[in-house]
């Protein structure tokens, strides 16, 4: 599987504006198989997990609060790539006839 760290990267969806970009992900999401879903579902709950555990350290340590910050400003750039990488394959890929 191909990582893709922007839609732009996805060779379906070269060239085409972000709303359609976005469209055409959004379609790709809704095929998705239960084992992928299931697996994205859990790779966001790894990822969110912790900043709630972090949350709940401010009572004792007030820098924890800041590494949840953190970790949530990672989120997107853990979970996106990942997203596109298993929806691309569900995205239907331009025929030549429209493009001639």
């Amino acid at each position: 599987m191909k990582f893709y760290f922007s839609t732009r990267d996805i060779p379906a969806l070269q060239g085409l504006p972000l709303t359609e970009r976005v469209k055409l992900l959004d379609q790709a999401a809704k095929r998705l198989s239960v084992p992928e879903k299931t697996l994205l579902n859990v790779l966001k709950l790894l990822v969110i997990v912790p900043v709630f555990a972090l949350i709940l350290q401010t009572a004792s340590n007030w820098t924890s609060l800041l590494w949840a910050f953190v970790v949530f400003l990672v989120y997107p750039l853990v979970i996106k790539p990942f997203q596109y990488s298993i929806c691309a394959k569900y995205i239907a890929q331009p025929s030549s006839k429209e493009n001639a």
